[in-house]
């Protein structure tokens, strides 16, 4: 027998809705929606989520509650992330959401995100043996996770993302190379122990997971005519990742929005997303990238079914 299950993935910037069938030990996606809630805005730096974030949020869920009772789901599972792990209004949020939609939060630490992160990738892109390092950038937190297909070695959760590192550094558009600068100087402080791990553990790959990476994925299709699909894997490459770096560091927001598969919930983070990525390629010679669709959502389908 069918059953409908919905996965809310409460994030600093964007709330999504993923909504499967599963039967016996499968699942079908039949539903996708994604809302530039920017739960963060005005407040991450302060552990606070504002008036008119909350209003943002409530507006959103209302609506994904609507989606889910025409849909007709049995199931419901609704996590809530960085903003709302480290608000200290966060549970005040969460209760006053419940009682306005009847959907209950989850709270999840940020060994748990990683964790469903990695389910997520896995499923999405066979690792074998061979170890990887995965990456998932939020806009409150960024996920480590080194595995392979069946084992984690290390992971770690830090509070470093994009609406985070948009809000302390990038106060020009285009952003300045002193700004550049300065990113990259706390990432030198901040990403200490993941550099130790990348030595020790030795990866080879760099899986992106959703977010940033979809974006940049589908400006690499855009470019070469490659059809753009929601496939759990998406087309990439370092070269390429180079190219685009270059590009968004001198351009503004306007311009930004002309390149073609770019998105407004995702122009205002990318700079400092992709600062970021570009450290983490400088300190670590990886042989590639691939891009993963999936993450945390699809992550919880696969311990669910």
């Amino acid at each position: 027998m069918k059953n409908k299950v919905a996965i809310i993935d409460m994030g600093t910037n964007t709330f999504h809705l993923l909504i499967a069938e599963t039967e016996a030990g499968n699942f079908h996606i039949i539903h996708r929606e994604k809302v530039p809630v920017k739960l963060g805005v005005g407040g991450i730096n302060r552990n606070l989520i504002t008036d008119e974030a909350i209003s943002r949020a409530l507006i959103s869920m209302k609506a994904f509650k609507k989606t889910l009772d025409e849909v007709g789901v049995n199931e419901v599972l609704a996590f809530g992330t960085s903003a709302l792990r480290n608000a200290t209004n966060g549970t005040k949020v969460a209760a006053v959401i419940e009682a306005e939609t009847g959907i209950k939060t989850n709270i999840i630490s940020g060994v748990q995100e990683a964790e469903y992160i990695c389910f997520g990738a896995r499923a999405a892109i066979t690792m074998g043996e061979q170890k990887h390092l995965i990456m998932d950038i939020g806009g409150g937190s960024v996920e480590f996770i080194i595995a392979n297909q069946t084992e984690i070695f290390w992971s770690h959760s830090f509070e470093i993302g994009g609406q985070r590192l948009l809000e302390r550094f990038q106060k020009h558009d285009p952003i300045l190379q002193e700004e550049v600068e300065s990113l990259f100087n706390y990432f030198d402080t901040e990403l200490k122990p993941l550099v130790a791990q990348l030595e020790k553990n030795k990866p080879r790959t760099l899986i992106g997971s959703s977010g940033t990476f979809d974006t940049l994925s589908d400006i690499y299709c855009f470019r070469n005519d490659i059809a753009v699909t929601e496939a759990p894997e998406t087309p990439f490459s370092i070269n390429a990742f180079d190219e685009i770096y270059e590009e968004l560091l001198v351009k503004d927001r306007a311009a930004r929005m002309q390149i073609q598969g770019m998105i407004d919930m995702r122009v205002e983070m990318i700079v400092v997303a992709c600062c970021l990525i570009k450290y983490l390629l400088q300190v670590y010679p990886f042989d590639a990238i691939r891009v993963s669709s999936y993450s945390l959502k699809e992550g919880v389908l696969t311990k669910l079914v």
